[in-house]
């Protein structure tokens, strides 16, 4: 079998697979529309539930559409000769040096991410609106994309050029190389990112003195987590959903919470919910997530290495094989990460879902029981529209996190 066969043969599979979970969800969800499960009857009422339903259906359906959309997209740009045809006009109006080179690995991609504007348009001005959680502006939003392709020629632009250098540099290791200054980048980001370019996006203030603060503060102290700075984050300048999270490591860590969290919860709740990212610190959650993240990149760029070095590869999609021009090679390996990637998911998902539990163990018994935490996470639920019957096969493969069932039952089970 032709090489470029199996390549189709495991996009199709990507794409029958997704449209099949697509399917078992919704039909799980119907099938549970009319039936508000029993351990909410008490805080969420029926409507609620309703809606809840509805927004979940409806997020499948364009998740369904956005499937296949991409799945053409896909199989257009790889098999209708247009890259290489692309690649050639590009090389003689442009040359074949470093910066050409580079920018060509860079703009390819974010052209074709120009083919998802219609959707996350429909997304948050169509879909979010009638939920009622869209805040943010349509120039906002323009603005926010805009901002983010300038980030990504400023960023990716130099590392992209980084690693095509390594490659005519370090010779049979430039894989290696490759990847420790990969790692670094990300390093360096994790410090960068809460200082310089988050805040091109959202407005950061300190939390303002009170009964909040300080009892945030003294959880801090009740479990050894000292942070530079409770901040709090407009995030209802976007949207009415919520969230909570720390940024940074070691003298850079900030806890950050969304302003729509602070307006949704109790203070013993938003307690919490801190108490929970603190406990994925405590366990060292971040840490072990980065070490695996690394080891898979390492994977990836040893992998990249391997093929690029063979003419099959890049021929099978039209292009001229050239041993010293790793361009094309990179481009597809690009294209075709999401494809590998996917088959991944529940693997990492299934351990994400393992911390989630262990931080909400350690809530739990930071708090002295489990009622804060079970609380808030039933608040977030339904303030958010949370899908709260999601069909098992459905959540194993794509949740990062336990539904709230599971959740519940593993903190009733827990020693606390």
């Amino acid at each position: 079998m032709k090489f470029e066969w199996v390549v189709v043969f495991i996009i199709l599979a990507k794409w029958l697979v997704q449209l099949w979970l697509n399917r078992v969800n919704r039909r799980h969800v119907q099938a549970h529309a009319d039936r508000l499960p029993e351990a909410f009857r008490e805080t969420m009422d029926k409507a609620t539930y309703g809606k809840s339903v509805d927004y979940t259906l409806a997020r499948n359906a364009l998740s369904t559409f956005s499937i296949s959309w991409h799945f053409v997209i896909l199989m257009t740009v790889l098999f209708s000769g247009v890259l290489p045809w692309l690649f050639d006009w590009y090389s003689s109006q442009f040359g074949t040096d470093l910066w050409a080179m580079s920018g060509f690995l860079l703009l390819v991609p974010l052209a074709l991410s120009v083919f998802s504007l219609p959707l996350g348009w429909y997304e948050q001005f169509r879909l979010e609106e009638r939920f009622g959680f869209n805040t943010t502006t349509k120039a906002l939003w323009w603005m926010d994309w805009a901002k983010g392709i300038f980030l990504s020629l400023i960023l990716g632009w130099p590392m992209v050029a980084l690693v095509v250098w390594l490659f005519k540099w370090g010779a049979d290791w430039w894989w290696l190389w490759a990847w420790g200054s990969m790692m670094l980048f990300q390093l360096l980001m994790v410090i960068l990112a809460p200082k310089i370019i988050m805040p091109l996006f959202n407005k950061f203030t300190p939390l303002a003195d009170g009964s909040l603060k300080d009892r945030l503060l003294a959880l801090g102290e009740r479990t050894g987590f000292s942070a530079r700075t409770i901040q709090v984050m407009d995030g209802s300048r976007r949207s009415r959903h919520s969230n909570a999270f720390f940024t940074g490591f070691g003298r850079w860590r900030k806890i950050v919470l969304f302003d729509t969290l602070i307006e949704q919860l109790e203070e013993e709740e938003l307690e919490a919910v801190l108490a929970h990212e603190i406990g994925h610190y405590k366990k060292r959650h971040i840490p072990k997530t980065m070490a695996l993240s690394a080891v898979g990149s390492l994977v990836g760029f040893w992998a990249v290495a391997l093929i690029i070095k063979e003419s099959w590869f890049v021929e099978a999609f039209g292009f001229i094989f050239q041993s010293v021009v790793p361009v094309p090679a990179f481009l597809l390996m690009i294209l075709l990460g999401g494809t590998i990637s996917f088959w991944l998911l529940p693997v990492g998902n299934l351990l994400s879902r393992k911390y989630e539990y262990e931080a909400d163990a350690y809530a739990a018994g930071v708090m002295g029981g489990m009622d804060s935490m079970v609380g808030a996470l039933r608040k977030l639920s339904e303030k958010n529209l949370s899908n709260l019957t999601p069909a098992p096969i459905f959540s194993r493969f794509y949740f990062s996190h336990p539904t709230l069932l599971e959740r519940e039952k593993a903190l009733g089970e827990e020693p606390l």
